[in-house]
């Protein structure tokens, strides 16, 4: 049976929109759908998001400024993760921390989670420290297979900060690369860990890391990937589906 990561009583959502809870379990892998634009975002209608993932990804730096509840209220009931990306983890525009924070703060009330770098941490520390929601702290190589001490430091800084999980996603280069990183989610970090690969070897390595325990797993919604070798989510879905867990 899958163990729920408690959230303290005072985490009172503050709109309808939030009610629902973000599905993040120890042993369950939850499928992320992300929206690569205001397109996608706009011509995906309820059913056919929750029918194809968990929660739903809203990157709101990749949508040019349509930034305000209209843009996501016909998802109303799904679970709503908001990203605003830092520039050098792939985000869009190189937005400052402040106008990330600024993006994050308009979407606060509907939101069932929040990611957050944690190469932001400390830079987004006051708003941390009014949370009242899970968020994740997230890690991005979109060049390589950082060394397993860097994976694991950067665990650690989630964990020590609070974090609810921890999401590392970097470019794969080889078959060992992704052994490695199979690894490195099979190990006890102390935190709920998500793992993915990019590049060629992303499709297969989701799988792989899915069924080595990691907590959510990231496709797309609509037409546009938000990272090189996605899945799309809704096949991504039924492939995690049909896997049975693994573990050492």
């Amino acid at each position: 049976m899958a163990c729920a990561i408690d959230v303290p009583p005072a985490a009172a959502h503050h709109s309808a929109m939030a009610d629902a809870v973000f599905p993040l379990a120890k042993e369950r892998a939850s499928v992320i759908g992300s929206f690569g634009g205001a397109e996608d975002l706009r011509l995906t209608d309820a059913p056919t998001a929750r029918a194809a993932c968990d929660s739903a990804e809203i990157r709101l730096d990749l949508l040019a400024g349509d930034t305000t509840r209209t843009a996501w209220r016909h998802l109303a009931g799904l679970p709503l993760l908001f990203t605003a990306r830092r520039g050098d983890e792939g985000g869009s525009g190189d937005l400052s921390s402040s106008a990330r924070i600024a993006l994050l703060e308009t979407a606060i009330n509907d939101a069932a989670c929040i990611d957050i770098e944690v190469a932001s941490i400390s830079e987004m520390d006051a708003l941390l420290k009014t949370l009242r929601i899970p968020w994740i702290a997230s890690f991005h190589d979109f060049a390589k297979l950082p060394e397993t001490s860097v994976l694991e430091n950067a665990a650690r800084r989630a964990m020590d900060a609070g974090a609810s999980a921890f999401k590392a996603a970097a470019m794969l280069h080889s078959p060992a690369d992704m052994a490695r990183l199979a690894d490195f989610q099979l190990a006890d970090h102390g935190i709920p860990v998500a793992t993915m690969g990019m590049g060629p070897l992303a499709p297969v390595s989701r799988l792989l890391c899915a069924q080595c325990g990691s907590v959510l797993n990231y496709g797309y919604l609509g037409q546009t990937p938000t990272a090189p070798g996605q899945w799309d989510a809704a096949f991504l879905k039924q492939a995690i589906a049909r896997l049975a867990p693994f573990s050492v």
